[in-house]
Parts: C-alpha cells; sequence; structure tokens
C-alpha cells in the first residue's frame, strides 16, 4: 500500500515540476469504503499514479461510506447539480441507475473497444451486462468464501487442510470445533444478509432471482429450505450463535478465535492475513445440491450527465484501474479479485498467488458463481428479503411466513416492470 503511495507521490512531484499548466480536465469519483484495512491509501496511491501519467486530468476522489451511502451520496449530488462523472457502486444498482437515466453504456462511450470489454471474466460481467449492453465495468469484486482457523481444527482433531465440501460436512466439523466460548460457524446476517442466504440457495439449487431482474423466487420450497437450514445452525445443530451475527466485527471475532469458521468476503482476505496471529485457511464454500457463491461488490458507472472530454477522461480512469497490472497490484493489496485473466499473467500475482495460494481461493470460485441478486426496484426488493432472513433467525417469524411475506411484497413492487 506505502509503495502505491511512495509511486504517486514522487511521480505526482515530477510532473509538477515539468508541467506547472493546470489540469483541463476534472472529474468527480464517489467510491465505497465499506469493508476492512486502508483502501483509501490504497485508492489515493492508485489515482496519485494516474493524475502522473495523465497530468490534463484531475480526479476527485470522494469516500462515502458503504455501498448504499455511496449510491445515496452520489445521486444526491446529481440531483442537487454538483458534479460527478463516475462512481464506484454496487454491481446490483444498475437496474435502478438505468431506470432512472442516469449512466450511460459503455458501448455509448467513444473510444470504447470489444476486445475490452470481452477482457475481464464473464461472471464479474453478470450484473453489468443487461438487455444487450454494458453498464457496469468491474473493478471492486468478491466472492464470498470460507476462512478457518487450522489450529481450532487441529486441536478439535480435524485435518486442517480438508475444510467442508458439503452442508454435512459443515455442520458435523462444526459441531467438533463447538466448545465454552468458541462457536464452530459464524455467517453475517447483518450488513448484507441477502448475499450469505443467496450462496446458501444456490448450494441449495435454486436461484432467488430471474435474469431479467423482474421475478423473484422467494417462497419457492428449495428457497424455504434454505433458511430453515440457516435456522438450524444455531437452534438444532448449536454451531452458530442464535440471533444475528453481525457484518462489521465478523472478522474481528474470527481474530479473536472466537469462532472456527466465517464466512465473509474475500474483500477481507488481506486484512485477515496480515492480523491473524494463527493459522488460518480460505476455501470455496461448501455445496448440498451444487457449490457455488454470488458474485459481489461494486462497478464503475459512468454518468449521463457528461460531456464528451468529461466521458473520455472518465474512460481512461477506469481503463487505468482495470488494467492488469493494477488490478494484480489492487488485489495483493486488498484480497478483492483481479477481475480479468490478465491480471492472473502478471509476474506480480503470479509470485504473489504461489507464496499465498488462498489469494486465489476467490478467482477459483467464479466457475460456479453466479450474478449477485439484483431486481428493478433493487433497494426495496432486497430490503424486504433482509427483513424476512432476520426475523427467521431472530425466532420472529417462521421461515415460510417470512419468505412468502417478502415474496409478495417483491411481486407488488416488481409488477409496474412485467
Amino acid at each position: 500500500m506505502n509503495a502505491f503511495k511512495k509511486l504517486g507521490l514522487s511521480a505526482a512531484l515530477a510532473v509538477s515540476v515539468a508541467l506547472p499548466a493546470a489540469a483541463e480536465t476534472e472529474l468527480t469519483m464517489y467510491y465505497p469504503i465499506a469493508v476492512g484495512g486502508a483502501l483509501t491509501e490504497v485508492v489515493d496511491g492508485i489515482v496519485a499514479d494516474f493524475e502522473a501519467a495523465n497530468p490534463d486530468i484531475k480526479v476527485n476522489a470522494i469516500y462515502s461510506g458503504n455501498y448504499d451511502d455511496t449510491r445515496v451520496r452520489a445521486l444526491s449530488a446529481l440531483a442537487s447539480g454538483e458534479p460527478a462523472q463516475l462512481a464506484v457502486m454496487f454491481s446490483i444498482d444498475a437496474y435502478d441507475l438505468i431506470e432512472q437515466d442516469l449512466i450511460v453504456a459503455f458501448e455509448d462511450i467513444n473510444g470504447v473497444e470489444a476486445d475490452w470489454l470481452s477482457s475481464f471474466y464473464p461472471a464479474l460481467m453478470a450484473n453489468g451486462r443487461i438487455e444487450g449492453k454494458t453498464w457496469g465495468i468491474p473493478f471492486q469484486r468478491s466472492t464470498i468464501v470460507a476462512y478457518y482457523n487450522k489450529d481450532q481444527f487441529r486441536e478439535a482433531g480435524l485435518d486442517p487442510e480438508s475444510p467442508p465440501k458439503t452442508w454435512d460436512e459443515l455442520v458435523s466439523m462444526g459441531k467438533a470445533l463447538t466448545k465454552d466460548g468458541i462457536s464452530g460457524l459464524m455467517i453475517p446476517s447483518t450488513g448484507y444478509p441477502y448475499w450469505m442466504f443467496q450462496a446458501l440457495a444456490i448450494q441449495n439449487g435454486k436461484e432467488l432471482m430471474s435474469d431479467d431482474g423482474l421475478t423473484t423466487y422467494f417462497d419457492d420450497p428449495a428457497v424455504v429450505e434454505t433458511l430453515e437450514f440457516w435456522k438450524s445452525l444455531s437452534t438444532e445443530h448449536g454451531i452458530m450463535p442464535t440471533g444475528t451475527v453481525e457484518w462489521g466485527t465478523l472478522r474481528q471475532a474470527f481474530l479473536e478465535g472466537q469462532t472456527a469458521m466465517m464466512w465473509h468476503s474475500t474483500g477481507n482476505l488481506t486484512a485477515v492475513k496480515d492480523a491473524a496471529k494463527f493459522d488460518f485457511g480460505v476455501a470455496e464454500l461448501p455445496a448440498n445440491v451444487r457449490p457455488g457463491s454470488p458474485t459481489g461488490g461494486g462497478n464503475f458507472y459512468v454518468f449521463k450527465d457528461t460531456s464528451e472530454e468529461e466521458r473520455a477522461a472518465a474512460l481512461k480512469l477506469i481503463q487505468f484501474m482495470t488494467a492488469p497490472e493494477q488490478a494484480a497490484a489492487w488485489s495483493i493489496a486488498t484480497g478483492y479479485m483481479g477481475v480479468s485473466p490478465a491480471a492472473y499473467e502478471t509476474e506480480a500475482l503470479k509470485a504473489y498467488t504461489t507464496e499465498f495460494p488462498p489469494a486465489l481461493v476467490a478467482r477459483n470460485q467464479l466457475e460456479n458463481a453466479v450474478a449477485e441478486f439484483s431486481t428493478f426496484e433493487t433497494a426495496r426488493v432486497r430490503d424486504g428479503l433482509n427483513n424476512a432472513i432476520q426475523a427467521a433467525l431472530t425466532g420472529s417469524k417462521e421461515p415460510a411466513a417470512a419468505l412468502d411475506e417478502a415474496q409478495q411484497a417483491a411481486e407488488r413492487l416488481l409488477r409496474d416492470y412485467q
């Protein structure tokens, strides 16, 4: 991370001496800082490097909290007439942004080539490609991975190189790992409960939504069974705390040994690697009917109310930040994935993944990944699902009743779009 900053600073100083003229194009970029690690420093360093290489472009990076905060702040700025040319926002925001006519398709920006658009992992492009056009370019992207404490596996008589590969193994190993003050497993159910639930539903053989963003399947028997299984991890099997598990504090709970296994974003990988005082492993999520995880994280979007010059500058910044060498450095610094196969062919990332193989787990899981849950009226539909999940896990509603209520609400919200 300091390398980014030092390189960016020295290059910027050199350019400022040689080229004292002011930048011709100014960009405002909203950026979410939602996961652990000093991501602000990393992004600042990349921006400084970009400005050094492009002295005619000035980038104002506005760090705006989590993904929901970023969407609210960026759209509020646009509504009030404040300049904003691009943002990294949820990959699942695309439907709503298109519906509000706020973003431009990349095919409609001068200079965008088909070869560049096809250079990213297809699974990471799934949320951004809608009705034949590309609306989002992947950058801060992830899948859910399973972190586990190898020392606790050894203490429980389990093979530290064989994490659970099925739901049955998850339960049986979870029981062996659970003891006074230590949970065998924690799956977060605040923050992004729908994301964890989608992973479980996929593993149980059922998607939560249709590909066109118009239909949800919350009341499907396989989906209800999925929520019943999640609840059973605490109420029946006793391997997870009852009630909800906090997204924001789970990583620290894992680092303090309070849980032997946790499901979380690969965006936490470098922070866990730097802070763990024990031997830990990272694994793909276990399967029931099939293996799988939704993708997650943020895409670059370019706002529609921009000049041709601003779009060209925004495109240049996005291409710079997603280029293989930058994507590799970003992945090493954060734990997020390199967004293209070419990133994993760079010398830097090949050396890093050879030294630290867990950095490949999220990328490898793309083979079984699906697009993150997204529909029209995404935020409101998602809130209904989140409420249903938490109601079931806290015992205030039965899973079937909670999901039926969420399904009815989703159908009302989506009716006009159908």
